[in-house]
């Protein structure tokens, strides 16, 4: 078995590497040669953490495993740790043989960009000029320099719950060499794409913030009654999701349906629109939302391809087991 220690990602994996993954897999997922199983994700009763996981097989790449982590809130604060922690197992399909295990830190971060970031690739208009951020925390800079990188932005705006922390991605901006401005929600009318990602459990973002032609990548909601966006704002919106049992159950989309606003088939995959069966953004004014709860298959396509790079130049430990 091979161990990848949380100190070596960040020399082996790259956003474009990350993105390329991730587009591949989700792909994969829309051609059913690739499915996730049920999360597990539940309060544990101390340090007021959820832990859980998430895992999922990939049959075109062979790869099976899963990603167990979660949130523990107190982290930063009482030990200058990074709230969300995680460790992704890998094993071997031929034989269920334990295969390797890779420090998950920087891989969910780089993943979880990766995946709005692909949402931008293929659902933001050609055009858009305005990139608007909904918070401004840690995985919130992995977010904006992904995104960055898929159209010619021209102006990063941004809303934070606690608006100290807001010069985390004005500093990304200023490295990009894009203009930052701090607004109020209203405020994001402005923007052509909305990036969201909170850990919030009661919208910020309402549909009277986005303007048409929007595209909306909300990213935190990945546990039920977790939620970002006001549920009207997917009945404006033509959504898409990772996984749809995830988003309808998990993710954004859990509210819209709990109310009745959308149905399940009003939700379809991104990987659909990666693939040419679904036409994605038809229209200039249509508003476009994805739904990014995080699959596992995300993070076994990132920590199978670290497992690979790390072999190769020598830096995976390799131990019986």
């Amino acid at each position: 078995m091979y161990i990848v220690p949380e100190k070596e990602i960040a020399g082996l994996m790259t956003r474009e590497a990350a993105f390329a993954a991730v587009e591949k897999v989700f792909a994969a997922m829309a051609s059913d040669d690739a499915y996730n199983f049920p999360v597990v994700r539940e309060a544990i009763g101390h340090e007021d953490a959820l832990y859980g996981f998430k895992g999922g097989f990939d049959r075109a790449g062979l790869t099976l495993g899963l990603k167990a982590g979660g949130y523990w809130p107190n982290n930063l604060e009482k030990r200058g740790l990074i709230n969300h922690q995680s460790t992704v197992f890998l094993f071997d399909p031929d034989t269920g043989k334990a295969k390797a295990m890779v420090g998950g830190n920087l891989l969910t971060a780089l993943r979880t960009a990766a995946a709005s970031s692909v949402s931008i690739k293929h659902l933001a208009r050609n055009d858009a000029k305005v990139i608007g951020m909904i918070g401004a925390g840690h995985q919130a800079t992995f977010q904006l320099r992904a995104a960055l990188e898929q159209r010619p932005f021209e102006k990063v705006i941004g809303w934070n719950y606690h608006p100290e922390m807001l010069p985390n991605i004005e500093k990304v901006a200023a490295e990009a060499g894009v203009p930052f401005e701090a607004v109020d929600l209203p405020g994001m009318a402005e923007a052509d794409v909305i990036l969201s990602i909170t850990s919030a459990f009661a919208p910020s973002l309402l549909a009277d913030h986005v303007s048409p032609g929007t595209h909306v990548a909300c990213m935190g909601t990945d546990t039920k009654g977790k939620q970002e966006v006001e549920a009207e704002l997917l009945v404006k919106a033509s959504v898409f999701t990772d996984e749809v049992a995830q988003s309808i159950s998990i993710g954004e989309a859990q509210h819209a349906v709990a109310q009745g606003l959308i149905r399940e088939s009003d939700v379809a995959q991104i990987g659909a629109v990666i693939n040419g069966t679904n036409p994605g953004r038809t229209s200039a004014d249509q508003i476009t939302l994805f739904d990014g709860t995080g699959v596992g298959l995300q993070d076994l396509a990132v920590a199978a391809s670290v497992v690979d790079l790390a072999v190769a130049q020598g830096i995976a430990i390799e131990v019986d087991f």
